[in-house]
């Protein structure tokens, strides 16, 4: 993630709506992924579901990966507006997702919101995302973050035999950043679970691997752990506990 002035004014406003309803340590039911931008004018309610989702659904681990797709884009008088969370990482993410077949309403577009690393949906549609958590079915990989003197220690185990990828997510937990061009000049926008940075930490193979994640970095506040597949889906996921 680049590092602006804008991401040292978002950082200062850093609060708990972000952060009050995460449950920390242990393992979540399901995953939420929100691909949005500062510069598209249909994604602050999104971002606002989001936001409800983390302080009522707890056992949700709700993550906000911000495109670089609409950076470049004028928008009249106003011209164009640089995401300062954006990452052409999380551009690849999100191709990546449509590459690999998920099912709903499928394409490369904001807001989006993926469950599970399977079906994907209109990101503001709080209707659809409270059907498609009902439906989901339970990760089969629990998933345990533990406190530790340098970090944390991550646990995992499940009758799934994988093979799964595992990765630390970290995120900023809340920002607020007033947007000076684009579709969203002028406004005042907030954002919740602002991914930074995802490394890779490890395997899974059906035994849980001796595995310790560095504390958040780079301006991160809080953190997750994935446990995904190869096509796509998630199986086991966590917040750390802060």
């Amino acid at each position: 993630m680049r590092t602006t002035w804008l991401t040292a004014l978002a950082l200062s406003a850093l609060g708990l709506a972000g952060t009050a309803g995460a449950e920390g340590g242990k393992p979540a039911a399901s995953v939420v992924e929100l691909f949005t931008s500062q510069g598209c004018y249909s994604c602050p309610p999104a971002d606002d579901v989001l936001g409800e989702m983390i302080e009522r659904r707890p056992r949700v681990v709700a993550l906000e990966f911000h495109v670089d797709y609409w950076d470049d884009l004028v928008y009249g008088s106003a011209g164009k507006w640089k995401d300062p969370f954006s990452d052409a990482a999380f551009t690849a993410r999100q191709r990546d997702y449509h590459g690999l077949g998920v099912e709903g309403r499928r394409g490369v577009y904001t807001p989006q919101m993926i469950v599970n690393g399977s079906r994907a949906l209109v990101g503001s549609d709080r209707d659809a995302l409270t059907r498609e958590l009902a439906a989901a079915s339970a990760l089969p990989v629990d998933v345990f973050v533990d406190r530790t003197d340098d970090g944390f220690a991550v646990r995992l185990a499940g009758r799934y035999k994988g093979p799964a990828e595992i990765w630390q997510v970290d995120y900023i937990a809340f920002a607020r950043t007033p947007v000076r061009g684009g579709e969203n000049n002028g406004k005042f926008l907030r954002n919740h679970h602002i991914v930074t940075k995802m490394r890779h930490i490890g395997r899974w193979w059906g035994e849980s691997p001796d595995l310790a994640l560095a504390p958040p970095a780079g301006g991160a506040t809080g953190c997750a752990v994935l446990v995904q597949e190869a096509g796509g889906r998630i199986v086991g996921a966590a917040y750390c506990p802060m």
